[in-house]
């Protein structure tokens, strides 16, 4: 089963009833989305309107970690997935979102990039509390 973007079925904006004029296009369709995962590095290919390719991270080992306080940006390794406020189940599967917040050698950072969309996990060091 796909996922389709279209709107034939809609109803109006007065409320009444819309009639196909015409099927369903491929241009029209869209997909499921990528829920990274914390591993190996693998990425899909998809095809997309204007000949276009979306690169989309399925797992994900590196993450480019900048420093707000120096501007210094480094790859490091992830090490877990602490929370996830997109969804409470990707906690649990350890799924990586935009504002996901990952724990690293350097200490703990959110991320900021898309990678189902991007295919990179960037994120900037969450600043430690002072109690």
């Amino acid at each position: 089963m796909s996922i389709w973007h279209g709107n034939l079925r809609k109803k109006k904006a007065s409320g009444g009833r819309k009639t196909s004029h015409r099927k369903k296009r491929r241009c029209e369709m869209g997909s499921f989305p990528a829920e990274t995962s914390l591993g190996s590095d693998k990425k899909s290919f998809g095809r997309k309107r204007g000949g276009k390719v979306k690169i989309r991270l399925l797992g994900a080992k590196y993450a480019n970690v900048s420093n707000p306080s120096t501007g210094k940006t480094k790859k490091v390794e992830i090490a877990r997935v602490i929370k996830n406020p997109a969804n409470v189940d990707y906690d649990r599967r350890g799924v990586i979102t935009k504002g996901t917040i990952i724990k690293t050698s350097l200490g703990t950072a959110c991320v900021t990039s898309r990678p189902g969309q991007d295919s990179v996990v960037n994120a900037t060091l969450v600043p430690k509390k002072v109690a």
